[in-house]
């Protein structure tokens, strides 16, 4: 079950920062793009932020409505971010894309790591890479955003072998098990972010927990 917060104050007010402009150009397109999302898809939630930053991130507001928040995992990725928790990423493009700014999180990727696992179980990279680091993964943020073998293979470690990290943001895009795998993320009792059918990928894995990583640097 998919369990939304209430209004949180100033986490949602109209002030606008974008830890990742680097340029007067640059922050000026975030705050127009911002103040769009904002009249579109509602400012009420922290949610709402995600579902905002999302949006842009694929330049489709029909977005919005396919995002799912289950186990408020806001909080989770908030408290993961305090404690200094490893962020770990299924492809190094998502692990590029992901602010290093403003918080004192290791950015691993998974496809640096199992590539003997992957010879000798036949299996893909990411999926082999999380296995490599399942010591890691307890109280750790993962991101995917492209590999739903990488999103399977994590709710069986969930799942079957109780390795439990603090927040998963699940998107990866694509016809072949990317819906079902993010539907069998959201049967598990884990905090979460996901989005419904076959859109997702890399752009809206990163808007997530850029959002997450502004709202910790707001002090939410």
């Amino acid at each position: 079950m998919s369990k939304e917060s209430s209004r949180r104050g100033d986490t949602t007010a109209s002030t606008f920062i974008d830890p990742g402009a680097d340029t007067r150009e640059g922050y000026v397109i975030a705050e127009k793009s911002r103040i769009l999302a904002r009249s579109v898809v509602g400012n009420d939630t922290v949610e709402d932020r995600i579902r905002q930053r999302c949006s842009i991130a694929v330049g489709d507001f029909a977005m919005a409505g396919l995002m799912r928040f289950c186990n408020d995992p806001v909080p989770a990725a908030l408290a993961a971010l305090r404690a200094g928790a490893p962020i770990i990423t299924d492809i190094r493009m998502v692990r590029t894309g992901i602010q290093k700014k403003g918080h004192a999180s290791e950015v691993l990727c998974a496809l640096d790591y199992g590539a003997e696992i992957a010879r000798e179980q036949e299996i893909t990279r990411s999926s082999a890479g999380l296995i490599a680091l399942r010591d890691r993964i307890p109280g750790s943020i993962v991101v995917i955003g492209n590999a739903p073998s990488a999103l399977m293979a994590l709710c069986r470690m969930i799942r079957d072998a109780g390795i439990r990290p603090a927040v998963v943001i699940g998107t990866p895009v694509g016809f072949v098990n990317a819906a079902e795998s993010k539907e069998l993320l959201r049967t598990i009792d884990i905090p979460s972010i996901s989005n419904e059918g076959t859109r997702g990928g890399t752009p809206v894995a990163v808007a997530a927990v850029n959002e997450c990583i502004t709202l910790f640097i707001e002090g939410a």
